[in-house]
This record gives C-alpha cells, structure tokens and sequence, in this order.
C-alpha cells in the first residue's frame, strides 16, 4: 500500500466511518476535499462544528431543531388534530418532502428491539401520552408511521395496545409497492398492505 500523510490517512479512517461510505469512497472523498478551496474546507468544518454545537432536540415532538419548540411545533398553520409518530428525523424529513402531511410528530428515537436491548422506556413513549391526554379533545387521530420492519411492526403494536382504551382514532400508513415493482417480486406483506391501502380508482 503506498504511504499517505498521517493526516489524509485519518481523514480517509473517519469518512469511512460513516454509513454507505466504503474505504474507497472514503478514499476518492479525502483526495476531493485535497483538491477543495480552503473556503469550501471552512465552510464544511463549520458545518459539522454547528451540526453538534446548534442542534437540540425539540422538548415537544423529539425532532431535531435549532430552536424549541421546532419549527412544525410552533407553526400554527399546522392540523394539531392530527399527530404522526415516527422512528427518526429523518422520517419526518421524508413525511415533509411529500408535501402532502400538515399535522404534527412524535419521533420516537428508534424502536422496540429485544435483540438490541431497546424497550420501551428507551424510547420517548412515556413523553407521547402527556402531549393528547391534557389536548384529548383537541388530537383526533394518532397515524401509526413506523417501518415495515419486524422492529417497526412490533412498535406500532406496543403504541396500538397502549393507546386504543384512549379512544382516539388510530391509523397505520399504507404500505404499497413502488412505482416500477413486479406483483411477483413483492414480499406477502408488501402485497396485502398495499391491498389494505387500496383506494377508488
């Protein structure tokens, strides 16, 4: 293996750490970043230096924010009738991008895995309940949005036990194939979600 300078070798070492980035990404983005402007070096720096130093966690819905309560929580635009729980941010990211939600969250920060050590009290379940039951009148539908995963499944389940003697409406995301899918290549869940989800066509 040829020598590098300790420095771009720790370099490649640390972007290799991050998801999706293998050894020789991590290689091509250290050689890029080489190459970069000691403008855009800064900038980046800062970037990862603010991403730790400015972010918290909104004490309402757990999302990540710069302020608290975030941004969604305090827009009073928003359905507050409505309250979608999810895993992460970056579900709320994705739920967001759709343009089609205008409730609120609750991001959970994970979910049930046995296997893991992650129970419930892990999560921020115990923080959910206080937010419907003073605003019972206020919050009609609770949308069940974790993944279709044996984790995310076994999560909605716990939630659905916990909060149907509640008496509010809960509903759980359709599940459907994507666009582009063959019928004979989708797994018996994907297919009966998507017949659940069916709509009038």
């Amino acid at each position: 293996m040829a020598f590098l300078p300790s420095s771009v070798q720790n370099l490649i070492d640390e972007l290799a750490k991050l998801p999706g980035i293998g050894p020789k990404t991590a290689e091509r983005l250290a050689f890029y970043l080489l190459r970069s402007s000691n403008k855009d070096i800064n900038a980046l720096g800062q970037a990862l230096l603010n991403l730790k130093g400015k972010i918290k966690t909104c004490s309402q819905c757990f999302n990540l924010s710069e302020t608290d309560p975030c941004t969604i929580c305090a827009d009073n635009n928003r359905d507050t009738s409505k309250i979608c729980v999810v895993e992460e941010p970056l579900d709320v990211l994705a739920l967001e991008k759709t343009g089609e939600y205008k409730g609120l969250y609750h991001v959970l920060g994970g979910v049930i895995s046995p296997i893991e050590g992650i129970g419930p009290d892990d999560l921020h379940i115990k923080e959910f309940l206080p937010r419907f039951s003073k605003n019972k009148n206020q919050v009609k539908e609770i949308i069940l949005a974790t993944n279709p995963s044996l984790e995310g499944e076994a999560t909605a389940m716990y939630l659905k036990k916990l909060l149907e003697p509640l008496g509010i409406k809960l509903t759980r995301i359709a599940r459907g194939l994507p666009i582009g899918a063959e019928l004979e290549y989708a797994d018996e869940i994907t297919l009966s979600r998507a017949l659940e989800g069916r709509k009038e066509y």
